[in-house]
């Protein structure tokens, strides 16, 4: 790898030993993937994925201590991803305690060296920190040092910003010197697609449902989709960005996508067009069968897979504004339609603190409230993330959520009669 004078310097220890470590992660990292040299990170904020208390994470806290006591803080102010507890989402007593007295222990403590870190206010939890409400949007082009899959795939597809699907606490190195490893995403070669995705059904395909086909399809690629944007239009609306919000969350999650084009609609795609294809892409189609078979092929791993459902979580990644909106509007036609008065499953839906408080002052909220669906700034798959949830029964419209822990996945249009009108 090829270092500036200035880099170098940095990694001879002239400005400290701890900056000298960091430093040598990050060449060490490049090395691993063959990057050439480190190129400066331009975006106005950073955000980091590691936002959870957990007691086993000890060699993550004494790390963060090394930096604070070395005086080293973040170059950048960052936001850092949702924190897993709330007391206002429904848990048992036993699940309380196993939150409370094993598993979280140390979120207070962690957060507190975040803020020390630089962390960009006391609201700054969220994986959609690319919400106008959160103020961390990158701009096209943006070098950036984040590890949030589904706020990596957003940024670098939606935003046209360029990131690599780093991992946790490589973000914060990179924020620290200032530097990543140029490979990968960062390239324009890297950010060819191999996959050319051809849409084909006959209604418009579910955002999570898509997303999974096309993730367990090109696993760590780059597709470029053809046909989408006869659904979605061609303008990057709010609906558009909620809607590939989710699809993109879902190809990060059950694949590994990093990337994603859209014909007519994401920045490069309108920009370069077919010149974004790589020679020799493959070929997939997607029609409503493709779809079907693709969700008729998840695992249900629930204890007692004809169980009535304890519980449902909606918002992961975390909804937006408008979804929140349209989300009551749906949820109060149900219970109408179906003469119920408030949903018939505990309802969670996820937002971002700056989204939530955005939310509470529109008439929506209280609307809300009166269905009897409970709205949170948690992570969803950090409450369950554990022991007891194994054996219980979540339903969610995310495929995020649904492929790392036991929860179930169904649309939204089933998510909406489980909740308003009843069943699964």
């Amino acid at each position: 790898m090829i270092l500036t004078k200035e880099q170098e310097a940095i990694l001879n220890g002239e400005k400290g030993e701890t900056l000298a470590k960091v430093m040598k992660t990050l060449v060490m990292y490049g090395e691993a993937f063959e990057a050439e040299k480190l190129v400066p990170i331009t975006s106005k904020y950073n955000h980091l994925v590691t936002s959870f208390g957990l007691k086993v994470m000890s060699p993550v806290y004494d790390l963060m201590q090394q930096l604070l006591d070395a005086g080293v803080a973040s170059g950048q102010k960052f936001s850092v991803d949702p924190r897993p507890l709330d007391k206002n989402v429904p848990a048992s007593f036993l699940q309380n305690f196993v939150f409370n007295k094993f598993m979280y222990t140390k979120q207070d403590f962690y957060e507190k060296q975040l803020a020390e870190l630089g962390l960009m206010n006391e609201n700054a939890f969220t994986c959609t920190c690319y919400m106008d409400e959160v103020e961390n949007k990158p701009k096209k082009g943006d070098v950036l040092s984040w590890a949030e899959s589904s706020a990596v795939v957003y940024a670098n597809s939606v935003l046209g910003a360029r990131c690599n699907r780093n991992s946790g606490i490589i973000d914060i190195m990179g924020s620290i010197v200032g530097y990543v490893p140029y490979f990968g995403l960062l390239t324009d070669e890297g950010r060819k697609a191999t996959w050319v995705v051809k849409i084909k059904t006959k209604k418009k395909p579910e955002a999570q449902l898509l997303g999974s086909a096309i993730g367990m399809k090109v696993m760590e690629d780059v597709p470029y989709v053809v046909g989408l944007d006869k659904w979605l239009g061609t303008e990057l609306n709010d609906a558009a960005c909620a809607y590939l919000k989710d699809f993109g969350a879902a190809t990060a999650s059950n694949g590994a996508v990093g990337l994603y084009h859209i014909e007519n609609l994401t920045p490069e795609a309108v920009e370069m067009g077919e010149k974004l294809i790589a020679e020799g892409a493959r070929e997939y189609v997607i029609d409503d069968a493709e779809l079907e078979r693709v969700k008729n092929e998840y695992p249900v791993i629930w204890k007692k897979p004809d169980a009535k459902p304890k519980l449902c979580f909606v918002g992961c990644p975390h909804l937006s504004l408008e979804q929140l909106k349209s989300w009551t509007d749906r949820v109060e036609k149900g219970l109408k339609d179906s003469g119920n008065k408030k949903v018939l499953i505990p309802t969670v839906f996820t937002a971002a603190p700056k989204v939530l408080e955005a939310f509470n002052k529109t008439e929506y909220a209280a609307r809300l409230a009166e269905t009897g669906v409970i709205t949170s700034y948690i992570c969803p798959l950090m409450y369950m993330n554990n022991p007891l949830c194994k054996t219980m029964p979540v339903i969610t419209s995310s495929n995020k959520l649904r492929t790392y822990t036991s929860a179930r996945y169904y649309t939204e249009e089933e998510i909406l009669k489980a909740i308003t009108k009843g069943g699964k």
